[in-house]
């Protein structure tokens, strides 16, 4: 029976400037031949794959956290999608309060396209992120910003204090059939309150991953760094945490590495299993 090894992408397997080392791509390759690998990120499809250029992935990728499953043939294993009746409700709230969000979407009537949408009224924090897609062809800015008829996730992005509003008034109105990601955004330095669907997360992804190449989670092996990821803590074999994880992750992990992100925590937890 193979090993299987999934990771967390961002502040875990990249770097803090959102590279990769030749060293950690050579350690995780060599895995190929004998483990199943994958991914387990927040991120989409198509920014996955451009990190991952070059990188061995043989096992459906959990992306969007956890609200697409997907091989990187494009292959939908598994979605979660918040409907746009629901969608629309979640942006009028904000919308009352003076904050529009980003809307992760599925094209209805491509092969796993997905759409990135936007209002033209942004705050300096939503900005900043989107000078990191300049190049990518799905952005859709929008004089008002609704859902579409699939949608993986709505992220706001702005002060703690403001999310912790947005997100209190969503619960009043939705209460569990949603799901909140409230947490800080490292890379431009303010909060994000992420919503899904109920079931969309790591854990379930991680379920689904399992059932789909008919591996025992006992086998499994999972990198992370932050509260996203505790799900799969809880599901795999062995958990291990990089030394920049939060706190709660780390007391949850299995193995805390004495090595971060920016310095091939991973790759070097990999490489040791070799020389064990």
């Amino acid at each position: 029976m193979k090993n299987i090894y999934i990771t967390d992408l961002d502040h875990t397997f990249l770097k803090s400037d959102l590279s990769l080392s030749d060293y950690t791509q050579k350690i995780w390759n060599s895995y190929a031949n004998e483990a199943i690998l994958s991914v387990a990120t927040a991120r989409t499809y198509k920014k996955t794959m451009q990190f991952l250029e070059g990188f061995a992935i043989n096992a459906p990728m959990i992306l969007l956290d956890g609200a697409l499953v997907a091989t990187t043939q494009k292959k939908i294993i598994d979605t979660k999608f918040i409907v746009q009746e629901v969608g629309d409700a979640i942006i009028e709230v904000g919308s009352k309060m003076g904050i529009y969000p980003f809307v992760l979407a599925l094209d209805a009537g491509k092969n796993l396209q997905e759409l990135f949408l936007y209002d033209t009224i942004l705050n300096p924090y939503q900005k900043e992120v989107l000078t990191r897609y300049t190049t990518d062809d799905n952005l859709i800015e929008c004089k008002k910003v609704r859902a579409k008829e699939k949608n993986f996730k709505v992220v706001y992005m702005g002060e703690e204090q403001l999310l912790r509003a947005l997100e209190a008034e969503l619960k009043t109105l939705f209460a569990d059939r949603l799901k909140y990601i409230l947490a800080p955004e490292a890379y431009v330095g303010c909060w994000f309150l992420t919503i899904l669907h109920k079931d969309a997360d790591k854990a379930h992804g991680i379920q689904s991953v399992s059932e789909y190449m008919g591996f025992d989670v006992n086998n499994l092996t999972v990198f992370g760094d932050n509260l996203n990821d505790l799900g799969m803590f809880t599901l795999a074999g062995t958990s291990v945490a990089v030394s920049n994880a939060q706190k709660e992750v780390k007391e949850k992990a299995d193995v805390v590495l004495e090595f971060s992100n920016d310095e091939d925590g991973v790759a070097k937890y990999l490489q040791r299993l070799r020389n064990v």
